[in-house]
């Protein structure tokens, strides 16, 4: 008889203090509200799947960052639909759910509100929000329905509102990015690839693996419910990648981070700005 494996540890964020947000500094109630929807009651999320996962080596990483930088990882996830029983949107929640057991700040913003680029002025409250929010964070997540072979125009409507730099500021470069899509159909990677092709735009940093999900109707209690958000992803190996997904995000985050200044280091950059102070010197003078 061959020995018995030995059992992995489940730590659950009541058992690592450290990594679960502050109520009161981190998880005031504002944005709790407005950016953490995925949020479940105490008593469903210890009993959750999520909470039954072992992501030890990640969940040690992720503790040692934070005894080290005094700052948890900070995650802005975009979905790409405003239908009330979204997919992409329940995909974008069971993500977030994932990383807030990982430790990390996740806000997710609400596209409904948006915009449609260029229509009206950038000072828009939304455009600035999405903008402001794409600043403060060290990474991205990305989730979009595939439509007519590719991403949808509410997702791309989003990443067309943010520039690649304004003025000193570049509100994507060298923050880490992962892809997620899910199909109405069989599964396909069409709007996964064009989400890498943006992501290389925006000069961000797209992890290896992604996670497609097909048929997406059949793999939520419910065929997603009622559109609140609350209807889970079945059990599945299309879940399990989901999961794998999420733990490789939060690796290449944690030894991104420190490097983003040094990657956005550029000798073109340099010339032109030694050139502009050179010119301005001279004027002065």
């Amino acid at each position: 008889m061959s020995p018995l494996l030995p059992v992995p540890q489940r730590r659950t964020l009541a058992q690592c203090p450290e990594l679960a947000l502050s109520r009161l500094e981190e998880d005031d109630q504002e944005n709790r509200s407005r950016y953490r929807p995925f949020l479940l009651e105490p008593s469903i999320e210890s009993r959750d799947w999520i909470s039954k996962l072992e992501l030890e080596t990640t969940i040690g990483m992720a503790e040692k960052d934070l005894a080290v930088t005094k700052t948890r990882l900070k995650v802005l996830v975009l979905y790409g639909s405003l239908r009330k029983r979204s997919y992409s949107k329940l995909m974008a929640y069971e993500a977030s759910r994932i990383l807030h057991r990982l430790g990390c700040d996740v806000r997710i913003f609400n596209p409904s509100h948006l915009p449609i680029r260029d229509s009206v002025e950038a000072t828009h409250p939304a455009v600035q929000e999405l903008r402001t929010l794409s600043a403060w964070s060290d990474g991205h997540v990305w989730v979009s329905p595939e439509q007519h072979g590719n991403l949808t125009a509410v997702f791309k409507n989003q990443i067309d509102w943010i520039p690649l730099s304004t003025g000193s500021v570049r509100p994507t470069q060298g923050r880490t990015l992962a892809c997620i899509q899910v199909n109405g159909g069989s599964q396909s990677f069409n709007a996964v690839n064009s989400l890498r092709i943006l992501g290389r735009w925006m000069r961000m940093f797209v992890i290896p693996n992604q996670s497609s999900l097909p048929k997406a109707w059949t793999q939520f209690e419910d065929e997603g419910g009622d559109g609140s958000g609350r209807s889970r992803l079945l059990p599945s190996g299309n879940r399990d990648r989901l999961v794998d997904v999420m733990e490789e995000f939060v690796k290449y985050t944690i030894l991104m981070r420190p490097h983003f200044e040094l990657f956005g280091d550029r000798y073109s950059e340099r010339v032109e700005r030694l050139e502009k102070e050179s010119k301005n010197g001279s004027i002065a003078s």
